[in-house]
């Protein structure tokens, strides 16, 4: 298998509840290597296994079998690209809060799944039930979204939308917007 690519990489991850019947495996814990390599990936998906192994001071066939273990543990759920939404012509982002019907957060769930521009859905404690991140083209979206689309889901009591006026990238390199990807040959 050449150096640059991994196993696992773009096959599924196993479900988060495991297999039905066996009880899940306790996480194993993460040495200050597995949480470098975790890092450097975070920032960098496409980083060829040697540049990670000099990066974290190991043999690529350490840093080989890290990562195949973190991916096989279901800690690396996948590698991702990370989009600059407002480029993607999805300029308007907002965060709506939803309350829901005690009991319905499945049912919720499949319905926010299937809405255009739908990000990031978390169940939450507090003064609301859902959190709901989603990337619409503009704010006219935005509200056809929340009033014809999310408000029509009988299980949702009330929304509150939170308009995004700028975001940073947390897992960017370096200060401003991320550069683009160096593709190198190892």
């Amino acid at each position: 298998m050449p150096d640059e690519q991994m196993a696992g990489a773009g096959s599924a991850p196993a479900p988060p509840g495991g297999t039905p019947g066996v009880p899940p495996v306790p996480p194993r814990p993460l040495d200050p290597i597995d949480r470098s390599i975790m890092r450097l990936l975070q920032a960098d998906g496409r980083a060829s296994i040697r540049s990670v192994a000099e990066q974290v001071h190991v043999s690529r066939a350490n840093a080989y079998a890290r990562i195949n273990r973190l991916i096989d543990d279901g800690v690396i759920r996948g590698f991702t690209a990370r989009v600059n939404h407002e480029r993607a012509g999805q300029g308007a982002s907002a965060y709506i809060t939803l309350k829901i019907v005690q009991n319905s957060w499945r049912t919720v769930r499949e319905q926010l799944r299937e809405l255009p521009g739908a990000a990031h859905i978390a169940l939450v404690s507090g003064d609301f039930d859902v959190l709901l991140l989603v990337h619409t083209p503009d704010n006219r979206t935005l509200r056809e979204l929340v009033l014809t689309r999310l408000q029509a889901i009988p299980e949702v009591l009330s929304t509150r939308t939170l308009l995004v006026f700028e975001e940073t990238d947390l897992l960017a390199p370096g200060p401003g917007p991320a550069a683009p990807p160096a593709i190198t040959e190892d």
